[in-house]
């Protein structure tokens, strides 16, 4: 029961960001404004984090620098305001499925921006090398498939078509504003995907992972309610009443900020992160069902193929990490293994090669 729990987990994680993409759809098919929106759920994740941060890290915080402080601004200015904002005008255009769809992208989008800044190798004439690229146009495959083709479309368990069954959001679904909401999804995954190359960078200078989530929500809370103030001056789209509205903005403020944070870094700790990137289809699948179910969304052929096309490009970019991983493991074992042999003298020699055989301080 003990080794099933990081399954359950990552079973969890990717349910609640189904539920997320789902409660914002419906959110924003009511009238929510996407601005208006992002600035709400920002501030609720500011106030829910702020008492476990100063609690758990304010007494061994380190010190903050200037610049330090102008990077966390700009990345939580790219990779948190911006990339919510053009993600809630993709999703008004869209729908959750492929929202669930193009988060598949984040780990191959953020390899190719890792290459670009050349923090990654892709080494062409290696089986990992040529599993990362062909991943890669995979996933930009399945991307462009999203946006031009639609193909057959059908509704789950006998849904039909009628007049109080299509929104004014689907309605519109066709051609350029479809095509416009791909884009700006592919957009917005790719600010996200910054931000998690720049924010390894942060965490060297900062190492305190709570108040550093915490100044970046505070901080992004503030961006997005400066971005929010010109287009939304109609003082009735600030008010929240005991709706929909209201659920979606706590959910993501608090559920999925504050449990998926927590639940993300016991899964990374406890299997790594390839595991949980591994289980991304699952939100994939769930959204998909339960969008077709609750909202009534049409599903396409053309959605299914982009799909599978992301899954199998996600896939393939992770079994070429893994493996490029697993050799550089191997060769450190090797390095470690010859250095410490060299060193030991006489009866401890045993020992050092004992000891050396021991990998579990080596990153899985």
């Amino acid at each position: 029961m003990e080794g099933n729990k990081p399954y359950y987990a990552v079973l969890l994680v990717q349910a609640i960001y189904a539920c997320m993409f789902l409660l914002s759809k419906a959110a924003f098919d009511v009238g929510m404004n996407n601005f208006v929106f992002v600035f709400y759920r920002q501030a609720a994740a500011a106030v829910f984090l702020a008492p476990l941060a100063v609690y758990f890290e304010w007494k061994d915080r380190p010190r903050m620098s200037f610049p330090t402080f102008c990077k966390i601004f700009f990345i939580s200015l790219c990779g948190i305001t911006l990339s919510l904002d053009i993600y809630g005008v993709a999703l008004v255009y869209t729908n959750a499925t492929l929202a669930a769809a193009t988060t598949n992208t984040l780990p191959v989008i953020t390899f190719f921006l890792a290459v670009l800044l050349r923090m990654e190798a892709l080494k062409l004439r290696s089986l990992s090398g040529l599993a990362k690229l062909t991943g890669m146009m995979l996933c930009l495959g399945g991307a462009a498939v999203f946006a031009f083709y639609k193909g057959p479309s059908t509704r789950l368990w006998g849904h039909h078509s009628s007049g109080h069954d299509v929104r004014p959001q689907q309605a519109s679904f066709s051609g350029t504003t479809w095509i416009k909401g791909c884009f700006l999804m592919l957009i917005s995954n790719t600010c996200w995907a910054l931000w998690m190359v720049l924010q390894g960078r942060i965490i060297k200078s900062y190492p305190s992972k709570l108040l550093l989530t915490t100044l970046q929500c505070f901080l992004s809370s503030i961006q997005s309610l400066l971005i929010a103030a010109p287009f939304v001056k109609d003082p009735t789209q600030w008010r929240l009443g005991w709706d929909v509205k209201l659920v979606t903005v706590a959910y993501c403020g608090f559920v999925v900020t504050g449990v998926t944070y927590y639940l993300q870094s016991w899964i990374i700790e406890k299997r790594g992160p390839v595991f949980l990137a591994m289980s991304m289809p699952l939100n994939l699948f769930i959204t998909t069902a339960v969008s077709a179910l609750v909202l009534r969304e049409v599903v396409t052929l053309g959605s299914v193929i982009g799909g599978v096309l992301l899954i199998g490009g996600l896939y393939s970019v992770l079994w070429g990490k893994s493996k490029e991983h697993g050799i550089q493991c191997f060769q450190e074992v090797d390095k470690k293994d010859c250095s410490q042999v060299v060193k030991g003298d006489g009866d401890d020699d045993e020992e050092t090669k004992v000891k050396a055989t021991d990998t579990t301080d080596l990153p899985v």
